[in-house]
């Protein structure tokens, strides 16, 4: 039986018209030249894969959003991929195989079960960039500043970043020797950043006094640059790896705001963004009147380690149609000159359409018996005979 309205689409599921399209295109083109001024190369992934395959070392979380089907071929289970990093991180580990750092970038429609509380979308253009095979932080500041320079390219300003590192919280429960429920359970808490409960939950842990007043007091360890230097005096009695990625995230934050002198950057240690992914640095771009991160990104080392080679991953995404939308009021949006040409055989008019399109020129050729003139359509110029020559004149001249 047909639908009555047909022209429906699914929920979260949008069209996008010509005009909001060219800007779209335009910007993506922008970045991806931009990707490439900095050395990163572009790869396509596929839009379905082995389900194994594309929730490697994601979580629970990106399993519920990834739509699954049955090969008919194999009778094997496929998804749609829901998220293009562990593809990218499958050719670097398997396809490309080198041993020195591999820069990577990749653009595409991604598909989601569930639309983000925020953004309603359920099919978003993700587009980004992953450096592999460096494990200090100097690539991680590398990858922050790319997607700083991004969002300066898409025309957004009065960018805040965001750093937390959830190395610190993974060093501070292997110190206090957590049970995998406890800390999950602690976890989750600091989530929700409930203090009481936080306060009840170390006090009944097992550890040293010093360690229960640093995980006591890590929701407080939140604010601007001097965050970081009082997780430092609080860390006296922390872990080397703990206080190691403390000073790694110090690190990167100073190199940033040499890079960045007015940059507005906020650092949160109780933050886990991404904690079942990520092993290192974790990062957030957010812009004034957006309820939720534009770019996001981090360290997440070895998630190749599942297609034969474990290298160490930093990277960051973000979703195109956001970035283009929060850009679209401030672009022009007029359609690029066309020439309007009439239907004619012979007389070179073909050879003539033909040159122009050559040389970039846009032309829209009148059909038989069509409606709607030049302007109608949208054309500033007339392809009109003059002798044996075919010219181009505007449409203000015509009388």
């Amino acid at each position: 039986m047909q639908q009555t309205n047909a022209w429906l689409l699914p929920d979260g599921i949008e069209e996008i018209l010509p005009a909001p399209t060219r800007h779209l295109e335009g910007l993506r083109s922008r970045l991806l030249s931009l990707f490439s001024c900095w050395g990163y190369d572009l790869v396509i992934p596929p839009f379905i894969d082995y389900l194994d395959s594309l929730l490697t070392g994601s979580g629970h979380d990106l399993a519920l959003q990834t739509f699954t089907l049955t090969d008919q071929v194999t009778g094997k289970l496929l998804g749609v991929r829901a998220d293009m990093t562990p593809q990218v991180a499958r050719i670097d580990a398997h396809t490309l195989k080198s041993d020195h750092p591999n820069r990577l970038c990749y653009v595409g429609t991604i598909l989601h079960t569930r639309g983000d509380a925020l953004e309603k979308t359920r099919s978003p253009m993700q587009i980004g960039a992953e450096l592999y095979g460096h494990a200090g932080q100097e690539s991680d500041s590398e990858v922050i500043r790319l997607m700083l320079e991004m969002l300066a390219t898409a025309g957004l300003v009065d960018v805040h970043l965001d750093l937390g590192h959830v190395g610190i919280y993974r060093a501070l429960c292997q110190q206090a020797g957590l049970t995998c429920q406890q800390e999950t359970q602690l976890f989750d808490v600091l989530q929700r950043k409930a203090r009481p409960e936080l306060a009840e939950l170390i006090a009944n842990l097992a550890i040293d006094g010093a360690l229960k007043n640093i995980l006591l007091k890590l929701p407080e360890l939140n604010g601007g640059l001097d965050t970081l230097d009082k997780a430092q005096a609080l860390f006296i009695d922390a872990n080397s790896a703990a206080r190691q990625a403390l000073h790694d995230l110090q690190a990167i934050a100073e190199n940033l705001t040499r890079s960045y002198p007015h940059l507005p950057i906020s650092c949160d240690l109780a933050e886990l963004r991404g904690y079942h992914y990520h092993t290192g640095v974790v990062f957030a771009a957010f812009v004034p009147g957006v309820g939720r991160e534009i770019a996001r990104g981090g360290r997440y080392d070895n998630i190749g380690a599942v297609f034969g080679r474990a290298r160490p991953a930093t990277g960051f995404s973000a979703d195109l149609k956001v970035l283009s939308s929060l850009t679209l009021q401030t672009q022009s949006l007029a359609a690029p000159p066309r020439i309007f040409a009439p239907y004619q055989q012979g007389n070179g008019l073909e050879q003539a359409i033909r040159d122009l399109r050559a040389q970039g020129h846009s032309v829209l050729q009148q059909l038989p018996g069509q409606t709607g003139d030049a302007q109608t359509l949208g054309c500033s110029a007339v392809l009109e005979q003059d002798h044996a020559n075919w010219v181009v004149k505007p449409l203000t001249i015509l009388e």
